[in-house]
């Protein structure tokens, strides 16, 4: 087997610990520390997590759409897959190096999704851009730091806590959708988006696409027309 080449490393803004970039082969991975946040080779629920949000508001015109960390580009290439032309997509990511890794050593793995006219790339906090957009979107689709259970940045807990999801509710115009992504079930956390007014369906997804791998959890939070 072919060994993991390191290729880079990103510092996460307010975080104790590096992303590190790591290259096997025609296989990528980003790391936190020891843990793998993501790999190249595991996309199918951070592909779900765009496809569920869609079916969702397909009846919206004009839908904007925030989607919070760019990462591998697995839900920004499933949004521009099930989101009609007339879709406005902002992503949002805090770590700059991450962005150059998209357009530089994974090139490979984005293709052509960053320059769809329909996508706008912005080096930022998601969590401005969330209390900055009141009524501003039709779907949030929140992937940061392995879901509730935080590993990579201690500000990251304010998304999931009940002053982050109001500011969530806020943001989404009447119908819109919350859809947060995570490794695994949390109890207290769909608790906590019922207690915001949110409406709450929890999904399990497989890590791989074709029903294979982990299972992870994706909560569609419905803010009512």
């Amino acid at each position: 087997m072919q060994p993991w080449i390191h290729l880079d490393t990103a510092n996460v803004p307010g975080g104790t610990t590096q992303l590190r970039l790591m290259r096997r082969g025609d296989e990528f991975s980003i790391m936190l520390g020891t843990n793998e946040l993501m790999n190249s080779r595991l996309s199918g629920s951070e592909q779900a997590l765009a496809e569920l949000a869609a079916e969702r508001i397909a009846a919206k015109a004009k839908p904007r759409v925030l989607i919070s960390g760019l990462g591998m580009g697995f839900t920004l290439r499933a949004a521009l897959n099930c989101f009609g032309p007339d879709t406005e997509i902002v992503v949002a990511e805090i770590v700059p190096e991450v962005v150059a890794w998209a357009h530089g050593p994974l090139a490979p793995v984005f293709g052509t999704c960053l320059a769809d006219p329909r996508v706008e790339i912005v080096t930022t906090d998601v969590a401005r851009l969330i209390a900055g957009g009141r009524l501003g979107y039709d779907a949030i689709l929140l992937d940061v730091d392995n879901g509730p259970d935080g590993l990579s940045r201690e500000q990251n807990d304010s998304l999931y806590a009940p002053s982050g999801l109001k500011a969530a509710w806020s943001a989404l115009r009447p119908g819109g959708v919350l859809a947060v992504w995570s490794s695994g079930p949390n109890p207290d956390f769909t608790r906590r988006l019922g207690r915001a007014g949110f409406s709450v369906e929890e999904k399990r997804v497989r890590a791989r696409t074709g029903g294979r791998g982990a299972r992870h959890t994706i909560w569609m939070a419905s803010r009512a027309r």
